[in-house]
């Protein structure tokens, strides 16, 4: 059993499958935090605002695929371990892809039963790095977790400010126009 307590986030949309993952997960480390996601929107909140030490996603999703999910992962924190566990990747070319594209590893779900013995060496090494920097990881884990939050809000921010200044403006026509009846008014 993995003694260090992993924050996990877990992007997959059968239930079946996310109870079975959690129990394997349970069996595995020692109280570990799960949060799921079934699409990129839940992803990147969970990024944003869990900050987990692991993802582990399922490759075919109803609305998304598994390497859209590496890439909004790696492009809010590029250092977090991604593991795939699908049923989709048969295919060697596409297993070959994801580890390309940045994937730490991945594991066929026709092995979920025993998905203790082959996510355990996984898990170890992530356990392991988290354990060699112990006195700083909760400390970059809140850092990590404002600068996104601080990220978000901003785009947000821009988003409302662009809507604002739009409103501006009307306000501004509406204003030159009820100037312009006064002056026809006047004379």
């Amino acid at each position: 059993m993995i003694n260090t307590s992993l924050r996990i986030l877990l992007i997959e949309d059968q239930k079946t499958d996310v109870v079975l993952i959690k129990r394997q997960l349970k069996k595995l480390v020692r109280d570990p935090k799960v949060k799921v996601a079934e699409d990129l929107q839940g992803c990147r909140s969970h990024l944003v605002n869990f900050g987990p030490d692991v993802v582990i996603s399922d490759y075919n999703l109803p609305t998304c695929n598994g390497l859209e999910i590496l890439e909004l992962t790696k492009s809010i924190d590029p250092d977090v371990p991604f593991i795939f566990l699908t049923g989709t990747i048969n295919d060697e070319e596409l297993a070959a892809n994801t580890i390309l594209a940045g994937a730490t590893g991945y594991i066929l779900k026709k092995h979920i039963h025993n998905l203790e013995e082959k996510l355990k060496p996984l898990l170890k090494k992530v356990a392991f790095n988290m354990v060699a920097r112990e006195d700083v990881r909760e400390k970059v884990r809140q850092n990590k977790i404002a600068v996104n939050q601080i990220y978000n809000y901003l785009d947000n921010l821009n988003a409302d400010n662009s809507e604002q200044l739009k409103n501006i403006s009307k306000i501004k026509d509406t204003i030159g126009d009820f100037k312009m009846d006064e002056e026809d008014e006047e004379e």
